[in-house]
C-alpha cells in the first residue's frame, strides 16, 4: 500500500523533480505533488511525496526529517488525514437544511 509523505518548510523554489530525487534514493516515488497558492500560483512551502513502499517511506521519513534543502531545515512525517471541514455555517461536516 503507497505511504503518503508531508514535507514542509520546503524553499519556495523546490521542485516536484528535485523532491523525486531526494526520496527516491529510499524507493519508488508514486507522486509528488507542491501545494501552490489558488491565487498566486506560487508554492506554499509544503508538499506531498507518496511512495509505492511503505518500508521505504519509513526510512525516507526518518533519514531526511530535519535534513537542509536549499538552506532550509525541512519536516517530514507522514501525511495525516485531512479533517472534514464545516459548510459555511459552522455546520459540521452535516449537510445544510433548508
Amino acid at each position: 500500500m503507497a505511504t503518503r509523505i508531508y514535507v514542509g518548510n520546503l524553499p519556495y523554489s523546490a521542485t516536484s523533480d528535485q523532491l523525486t530525487n531526494l526520496f527516491s534514493a529510499f524507493g519508488e516515488v508514486s507522486e509528488t505533488t507542491i501545494v501552490l497558492d489558488r491565487e498566486t500560483g506560487r508554492a506554499k512551502g509544503f508538499a506531498f511525496v507518496q511512495m509505492a513502499n511503505e518500508d521505504a517511506a519509513r526510512t525516507a521519513i526518518a533519514q531526511l526529517d530535519g535534513t537542509t534543502l536549499d538552506n532550509r531545515a525541512i519536516r517530514v512525517n507522514e501525511a495525516q488525514a485531512r479533517p472534514a471541514r464545516g459548510d459555511r455555517y459552522g455546520n459540521g461536516d452535516r449537510p445544510a437544511r433548508w
